[in-house]
C-alpha cells in the first residue's frame, strides 16, 4: 500500500478529529427519533459541519474545482467518519455518489453548471442517484418485454417527461421531502415515434419551492444507518430539458457501471471502519473486564485468539480495499476487479467479525446502550446495498470470468 501524502495524512487525522467531536457525542435524536425524518432532521448541523470541515469538497476532483486528489481521499475519510456514525457519514457519501454521473459523465456544460453548489463550504446540500426501483434493480439491464428499468424518459420537443417510482436513494427527497438540490436519474428513453432508446441518465435541479412532480410514498425505517434518510418516493411528468442529459440515451451504462464501481471500493472500507471501531472496543473490553472471573478476559487464550483472528480480517480487507482505490485512482488493469472484490470482502467480513466480536463481549452485547449493537445494524447493510452482492456483485465477477480476453494476473499490476 502506498504512503500518504503530507496532505493525505493531515485529512486523515483531521477527520478523525472531527468524529471524536462531532460524531461519538451527538445529538441522541440521531438515533433515538421516532421517525426517519426527525432523525435525518436531527444530523443536519452535523452534514453542514462536515461540509464546513471540507470533506464533501474533498471528494470532488481538484480539475473540476474540489480538493481531492483521488478515491484515496474519499477513503481515508470513509475509514475515519464511517465508524463513529454511519448514519451521518452515508448523507456525505450518498452526495458524492449523486454527483458521479456529471463528474463521469460527457456534459461539461451540465457539470460546471450542477457542481457549483457542492464545491462551497456551506449549506446542507444534498445530491442522489437514482437508480433502484420498487421491485428490484439487480436486474435492470434487462430489455423489453422484461422489465428491466421502469423509470420512462419520453422524448419531447427540447427535452424529456419522465415517470417512475425509485426506492433506497440516498437523502434523494431532501431536508423537507421537496427534493435534493440535485438528482440524477436513470431512466429508459422513448423517442416520439415509441422506440426505444436504450438507458440514459438525466438530471433535474431543484427549484427554491421544491420538486413538484416528486411525491415521497414512504420513508424507510431502516435497521441500521437510523440518521439516514432512504425515501421511495414517485415521479410523474417532470420535464427535464436536452441540456440537462448526463448521457445520451442508450449511453448511461458506462456511466453508472464507473459510478457504482468507484462506490464498491469504499463500501469496503466502511467494513473496515466498522470492524475497527468495534475492534477497539472490545479489545478495551476485554482488558477491562473480569465478567466475574479473578483476571481479565484478555488473557484467556480463546479471548485472545479470537481478537487476533478478526485483526487480522481488519488488516487484510483495508489492505484490498486501498489496493482497488490506488488501481482505480491511476486507472489500472484490473481496478474493476479489485473494487468489486474489496466490496465483497470488506462487508461480508464485517458482519463475520461483529459477530464474533459480540461472542467476546457476550450479551451485554445484546443491549442497545453497547456500540457493538449498532454497529452490526449498520454491517448487515454492506452487503445488500450499493449493488448487492449476491444479485449484482457476484454477478459482475462472474461476467469479467467469462471474457474471452480475461487475465487473471491484470490485478497485479
Amino acid at each position: 500500500m502506498e504512503s500518504l501524502s503530507s496532505a493525505q495524512t493531515a485529512l486523515r487525522f483531521a477527520a478523525r478529529e472531527f468524529a471524536q467531536e462531532h460524531l461519538r457525542q451527538c445529538d441522541p435524536l440521531v438515533e433515538t427519533g421516532s421517525t426517519p425524518q426527525e432523525r435525518f432532521a436531527a444530523s443536519r448541523p452535523i452534514y453542514q459541519a462536515m461540509v464546513s470541515a471540507g470533506f464533501l469538497r474533498r471528494c470532488i476532483p481538484a480539475p473540476l474545482g474540489g480538493d481531492g486528489s483521488g478515491l484515496v481521499d474519499a477513503a481515508i475519510l470513509a475509514e475515519e467518519l464511517y465508524g463513529e456514525n454511519g448514519g451521518i457519514s452515508l448523507t456525505l457519501f450518498g452526495t458524492v455518489l449523486g454527483l458521479m454521473p456529471v463528474i463521469l459523465g460527457p456534459n461539461d456544460e451540465l457539470r460546471d453548471r450542477v457542481l457549483a453548489p457542492f464545491l462551497k463550504t456551506s449549506g446542507t446540500p444534498l445530491s442522489a442517484f437514482c437508480m433502484t426501483e420498487p421491485g428490484g434493480s439487480a436486474n435492470i439491464s434487462d430489455s423489453v418485454p422484461v422489465e428491466g428499468l421502469r423509470t420512462i424518459a419520453l422524448q419531447k420537443q427540447g427535452g424529456w417527461q419522465v415517470s417512475g417510482a425509485k426506492k433506497w436513494v440516498s437523502s434523494a427527497t431532501g431536508w423537507d421531502g421537496k427534493g435534493a438540490e440535485l438528482l440524477c436519474i436513470v431512466c429508459r428513453g422513448i423517442d416520439d415515434a415509441g422506440q426505444e432508446l436504450g438507458t440514459g441518465i438525466l438530471a433535474t435541479e431543484r427549484p427554491q419551492s421544491g420538486i413538484v412532480e416528486l411525491s415521497v410514498a414512504r420513508l424507510i425505517d431502516s435497521v441500521g444507518h437510523r440518521a439516514h434518510l432512504l425515501p421511495e418516493f414517485q415521479i410523474k411528468d417532470l420535464w427535464i430539458p436536452n441540456q440537462n442529459a448526463v448521457t445520451p440515451m442508450g449511453e448511461g451504462g458506462a456511466v453508472m457501471a464507473g459510478a457504482f464501481t468507484a462506490t464498491a471500493a469504499l463500501v469496503g472500507v466502511f467494513g473496515v471502519a466498522l470492524m475497527r471501531t468495534a475492534w477497539e472496543y472490545t479489545l478495551n473490553f476485554a482488558k477491562t473486564e473480569t465478567r466475574g472471573g479473578s483476571k481479565p478476559i484478555i488473557e484467556h487464550q480463546a479471548v485472545g485468539y479470537a481478537l487476533a483472528d478478526a485483526k487480522s480480517t481488519i488488516e487484510a480487507a483495508r489492505a484490498l480495499s486501498w489496493r482497488a482505490c490506488i488501481a482505480l485512482d491511476n486507472n489500472l488493469p484490473g481496478a474493476e476487479e479489485l473494487a468489486i472484490h474489496a466490496k465483497v470482502f470488506g462487508s461480508e467480513r464485517a458482519v463475520e467479525v461483529l459477530g464474533d466480536l459480540m461472542k467476546i463481549v457476550g450479551v451485554e452485547s445484546y443491549d442497545r446502550d453497547c456500540p457493538l449493537a449498532g454497529l452490526m445494524q449498520d454491517a448487515l447493510a454492506l452487503p445488500v446495498f450499493d449493488g448487492g452482492n449476491m444479485g449484482v456483485r457476484r454477478k459482475q465477477l462472474h461476467q469479467i470470468y467469462q471474457l474471452k480476453d480475461y487475465d487473471q494476473h491484470s490485478t497485479l499490476a
